[in-house]
């Protein structure tokens, strides 16, 4: 086993023993599905998916380009590191966000974010499909022949220490919270690379917590990322409940081995035949409002509690709309999402054919 592998593999043993002493696992919330899923994800992504990749971007590049094997090597490490450590992760997270947004790769990412409570196997919580088109590890693998094979190690164990730590329930970034004198650190830690608080609320069911961010905080290692496209929520909070709203509880295969293998469930995003289905209305819907209170209007359409949002929203580019007023007062709120002015209804539906 490479070092890299041996020093990657032993902090997730020792982050994984730290979460058995604290009784995650005697208590855990995870089915016999759950547990297939991130098991076997793992041992695939670690034994033949990752490795397969390197081979077979190798092999690629040996082909096609023989003339830049290792047209890099002698490139200061000082150099390769940084550029290596940056280009990957931000190739990672324009993928994981267009996982959110695009509906084939959201039926892909979905696994991930089906699981009732985080952990350090969530990590490696992916479809087999999924992580064989993840670029940045095909990146990796050209850089790899590029003679930056130290640079690649280097970056690839800072960033799963990183991001296994994101996912672990040891919330190692909680005692940073708890002391004042702490604050100025914690505010550039939790918007320089990904904390449980900050990856924690990307894994939370439901915006309306107003914890979670599971349309947001995309980010790997870095979260400046998410800083910089304005995606980040920094609430150092985290969220009572994980998952994904209206989950029909996929088999573990289908989870694993879509569009191989599909869901029998008809409800299911990943299920045979399944279409997501427009609901929206021609006519607003006039209801009374209080005061103080978060209303979440779906954007989309595709919520079947219009004119509120139910989640539909995963793996398309839409978000719901959080609205508070002020007074108790009558809203006739848009139902047909073309309202020039959400989530009031403007008028617009009666132009609709």
């Amino acid at each position: 086993m490479p070092i890299d592998s041996m020093i990657i593999a032993s902090f997730m043993l020792f982050l994984g023993v730290l979460e058995a002493i604290g009784g995650l696992y005697h208590n855990s919330k995870r089915t016999k599905d759950d547990w297939w899923i991130e098991i076997m994800s793992f041992v695939h992504t670690s034994t033949v998916s990752k490795p397969l990749i390197v081979v077979l971007s190798g092999l690629g590049m040996r082909y096609f380009f023989p003339q830049l094997q290792g047209i890099y090597a002698d490139m200061s490490l000082w150099l390769a590191l940084p550029l290596v450590i940056l280009a990957d992760d931000l190739i990672q997270y324009w993928y994981h966000r267009k996982a959110h947004e695009w509906p084939w790769l959201w039926n892909l990412h979905r696994p991930h974010h089906s699981g009732p409570e985080m952990g350090v196997l969530v990590t490696f919580r992916e479809n087999i499909f999924y992580v064989m088109i993840i670029p940045n590890i095909w990146f990796l693998g050209v850089m790899t022949y590029f003679g930056l094979a130290e640079a690649v190690a280097i970056g690839l164990i800072a960033k799963y220490i990183i991001v296994v730590s994101a996912h672990s329930n040891t919330r190692w970034d909680q005692w940073l919270y708890r002391h004042k004198s702490l604050d100025k650190l914690a505010w550039v830690i939790e918007r320089t690379i990904s904390t449980p608080a900050t990856h924690f609320a990307h894994h939370g069911k439901t915006s309306k917590d107003g914890v979670s961010n599971p349309t947001g905080n995309f980010s790997n290692m870095f979260f400046f990322w998410d800083v910089l496209f304005g995606t980040a929520l920094i609430t150092r909070k985290y969220p009572s409940e994980f998952g994904i709203e209206n989950d029909p509880k996929d088999h573990w295969s289908a989870h694993l081995y879509w569009p191989i293998i599909k869901s029998d469930k008809a409800n299911s995003e990943i299920g045979d035949g399944y279409h997501k289905q427009k609901s929206t209305l021609r006519e607003p819907r006039v209801m009374t409002v209080e005061p103080d209170k978060t209303y979440w209007w779906c954007s989309c359409g595709f919520s079947n509690d219009q004119p509120f949002c139910n989640g539909s929203h995963n793996g398309t580019k839409y978000k719901p709309l959080p609205i508070k007023f002020k007074e108790t007062r009558k809203i006739s709120w848009c139902t047909c999402k073309h309202t020039k002015n959400p989530p009031h209804c403007d008028g617009s539906h009666k132009e609709l054919q």
